[in-house]
């Protein structure tokens, strides 16, 4: 296995982190990349995978230690999320650990509720925003809830949800006032409430191991009280959780694929050679990595600065959509420049570089594509 390439910030997290980061990067390189093939082969997560992952309390990272999670804050968790993209980003999502924002929006009896079995791994949750006729246009969202009681009803159907085939737990954005030009609230929804079906699971280009959704809802019940923050302030709702996914899922995941990368490509360039000397020795492959060295560390130092942010409750739209821009498109080149360095061989299946190229090519759709990523910029820093 390619030797690590460290590359030191100035950013300091806390021993028990540090500690921390080198029992999951020991879990991962030794328990879990073994693994990697069956789940790239079979487009799933084997048991013995997911067990791993929750005897390891991964799926706890952002949970109150009081709901049996880990409790970390936004730059611990990217530290850490780090690590496990280095092995695959369908394992960051599969993992997942940040509980639908239900600890920072939800009411004590949501928490109650559900942290201690996300944190446990009982519970996967979903993020259930995207429609048909909705994906970068979130306000014009079709799915209905109407009220009935002491429950609403939810009809609908929404796409492209990541691990919503075998999540215990989705978040659901409806329509619960459409007289109000939106009227937009999130529901916490269980997947064994009556009404809720699971479509299909889409099949795509990467990120075999979890599977993309589609999902139904058929007047589904669900509680009143499983609102998440308060009704109509579903828009607000997901824009703060796409706001702190995108440091995470986005910016960390594209940091620590393109480390694997990095450290693939360099492995390579010493080992591999041509007219008698290794290739990293010509320029052309050496400047390669050159700027895939320097990508790599100016995208791991934009998540650390705009975690930290986050960890201080300071406003990140802006910076958010900045580092989703910057680590999605810069592990872009990375994944490209990393199959010209290792020639034939990199665009062969026998080496995971052919994967991580797939894998890299959601990370500029998902989650906002790049263009909306530029509209939040230009729209933020011309109006303040």
């Amino acid at each position: 296995m390619p030797e690590p390439i460290e590359m030191e910030t100035a950013f300091q997290v806390l021993p028990e982190v540090e500690e921390l980061r080198l029992r999951v990067r020991k879990i991962v390189r030794r328990d879990l990349a073994p693994f990697s093939r069956e789940i790239e082969e079979t487009d799933s997560i084997p048991g013995e995978v997911a067990g791993i992952v929750r005897d390891s309390g991964l799926h706890g990272l952002q949970v109150p230690v009081g709901y049996g999670g880990m409790g970390l804050g936004m730059l611990a968790a990217c530290v850490i999320t780090e690590e496990i993209a280095w092995l695959s980003q369908a394992l960051v999502r599969f993992v997942g650990g940040d509980a639908l924002g239900i600890s920072i929006l939800g009411s004590e009896l949501l928490c109650e509720k559900y942290l201690g079995r996300i944190a446990s791994g009982e519970l996967l949750a979903a993020f259930a925003l995207t429609e048909r006729e909705a994906g970068s246009d979130a306000l014009s969202i079709q799915c209905r809830a109407r009220r009935d009681g002491d429950r609403y009803l939810l009809t609908g159907e929404k796409v492209m949800v990541t691990c919503g085939d075998i999540a215990g737990l989705v978040l659901v954005f409806a329509v619960t006032d459409p007289d109000a030009g939106g009227g937009v609230t999130a529901f916490v929804v269980e997947n064994t409430f009556p009404g809720f079906e699971v479509v299909r699971a889409e099949p795509k280009m990467g990120l075999r191991g979890v599977h993309t959704a589609h999902l139904a809802f058929h007047d589904c019940p669900v509680p009143a009280e499983n609102i998440l923050d308060e009704e109509g302030n579903g828009f607000v709702v997901a824009m703060r959780l796409l706001d702190l996914g995108r440091i995470r899922y986005n910016g960390a995941a594209s940091v620590g694929n393109s480390q694997r990368l990095l450290e693939m490509s360099v492995h390579h360039a010493r080992e591999r050679k041509q007219f008698g000397k290794r290739i990293g020795n010509f320029e052309g492959v050496g400047f390669m990595l050159a700027r895939m060295a320097v990508q790599t560390h100016a995208a791991r130092l934009m998540v650390y600065n705009v975690a930290a942010r986050a960890d201080r409750m300071e406003p990140v739209t802006l910076e958010s959509a900045m580092v989703k821009l910057f680590a999605t498109e810069a592990l872009d080149g990375v994944a490209d420049m990393a199959v010209q360095v290792h020639g034939g061989q990199g665009y062969l299946k026998d080496l995971e570089v052919e994967r991580f190229y797939r894998d890299a090519r959601a990370g500029r759709i998902w989650d906002g594509t790049s263009e909306i990523q530029q509209l939040i910029i230009a729209r933020t820093i011309l109006d303040g």
